[in-house]
């Protein structure tokens, strides 16, 4: 009877070893059928349409990025809203890891200041890390002896309110661009918005406006046909795809300093395990010599990785882009 007693008191003792044991088994064989991260294609939803810098750095970066993690990446456009609709879509978008934004200064920092209703929380994303930057490129198409960005801040102050500068769209990079430097130089010039980067490009040719600020393989090629003059990059240091090109802080407009960059946000929620698998990606990515080649070449400038260089940036802009809106009275709704 004793050994008995004995029996069944080891027996009842096992069982919550043995039930963890089970356990453990069964969420090794789970976790084994779910595979690591990622175990299927990923999707990169960029916000604006095809052909713009913002879609041939995303389809860059995609590709490679996709090499990198042996997954495909799929590149999924949604333009509309500054932005917005793709940002929204996203952070609707389940917290796995597997639909990401191609972030811009738009989708994070600016249309939560010029829509007065946002259908989504630009912070409310968990940050991957940043990508790129694309400098602007100031032109102008005829002002009679500007050479540079002082002989137009010289021309703009004596001719307040008769120079015209075309954008891609109210709240647009460039538009905002442009009064940073009416900002910085107290000068008045009038903004007239177009549908498109392309088509204000087009205005300047046709004499409807005689300033333009776009990315470098937007403007450069009117430039090396003649159709436009390029004054300054709007940046500090000189790009090696225009090197001959002065800066805005060589010229004396330190506050004149703007580009199209872009980083890569994920749904919030997303598992910190996740991001750190995509970041670490995306550093050995951007560290590719025919990656930084290919950028190059289009004067795109690679960022610095992680999602602590993400929010000190996202910071910096947010109080950059706040005077700047708020001096403009920059509002769409």
């Amino acid at each position: 009877m004793a050994i008995l007693s004995r029996l069944r008191s080891s027996v009842f003792r096992a069982v919550p070893t043995l039930c963890a044991a089970a356990v453990l088994s069964l969420t090794g064989i789970a976790a084994s059928a779910q595979g690591a991260y990622p175990s299927k294609p990923i999707k990169l939803v960029i916000p604006f349409g095809a052909g713009g810098i913002t879609d041939v750095v995303g389809r860059l970066i995609g590709q490679q990025l996709g090499e990198e993690l042996k997954q495909s990446v799929i590149i999924d456009n949604r333009a509309g809203a500054g932005g917005s609709i793709a940002a929204q879509a996203v952070s609707q978008a389940a917290p796995d890891g597997y639909t990401l934004l191609l972030a811009t200064v738009g989708t994070q920092v600016v249309n939560k200041m010029i829509y007065s209703k946002l259908a989504y929380d630009p912070a409310a994303f968990a940050p991957v890390s940043l990508v790129s930057n694309s400098p602007y490129v100031m032109a102008v198409s005829d002002i009679p002896g500007v050479n540079d960005l002082q002989g137009l801040v010289t021309y703009a102050r004596s001719h307040p309110g008769q120079l015209n500068f075309g954008s891609a769209g109210n709240g647009s990079s460039p538009h905002l661009g442009i009064e940073l430097f009416k900002l910085s130089t107290k000068t008045f010039i009038v903004h007239i918005p177009f549908k498109s980067g392309a088509e204000a490009v087009n205005a300047a040719l046709g004499g409807q406006v005689q300033i333009v600020i776009d990315a470098i393989p937007v403007i450069q090629p009117q430039v090396k046909a003649g159709r436009l003059k390029a004054l300054a990059i709007a940046d500090s240091r000189r790009n090696a795809a225009v090197p001959e090109l002065r800066t805005s802080v060589e010229q004396g407009v330190p506050g004149f300093q703007i580009g199209s960059w872009n980083a890569i946000v994920a749904p919030q929620g997303t598992p910190a395990a996740t991001v750190e698998v995509l970041s670490q990606a995306l550093t050995r990515v951007l560290s590719r010599p025919k990656v930084v080649a290919s950028l190059a070449e289009l004067g795109i400038e690679p960022l610095p990785t992680g999602v602590a260089a993400y929010n000190a940036h996202v910071r910096a802009e947010t109080e950059k882009w706040t005077r700047v809106t708020q001096a403009a009275g920059t509002k769409l709704d």
